[in-house]
């Protein structure tokens, strides 16, 4: 559990950090997930899309110059 906010609702965030080789700059590359199959590249910076088909493979989402935000959602199960 994450730190509380003004309104006293905790977030909860896990990370993952998985070895693979990028698409992009076809370099090994460790990649870091804060959303579930979410990756980005820590070489070149490209988000990527985990997809698993009897091997796990990377598809670039968008590139490295594109900017977006991380939508976090809440698993809470209490009502607002």
């Amino acid at each position: 559990m994450y730190s509380k906010d003004l309104f006293g609702k905790g977030i909860s965030m896990s990370t993952e950090i998985v070895n693979g080789l990028c698409p992009s700059c076809t370099e090994y590359s460790v990649f870091v997930s804060m959303c579930a199959n979410q990756y980005r590249c820590t070489s070149c910076g490209t988000d990527l899309e985990q997809r698993i088909n009897g091997v796990i493979s990377y598809i670039p989402i968008r590139s490295a110059g594109e900017r977006s935000k991380i939508k976090l959602h809440s698993n809470n199960s209490h009502g607002s």
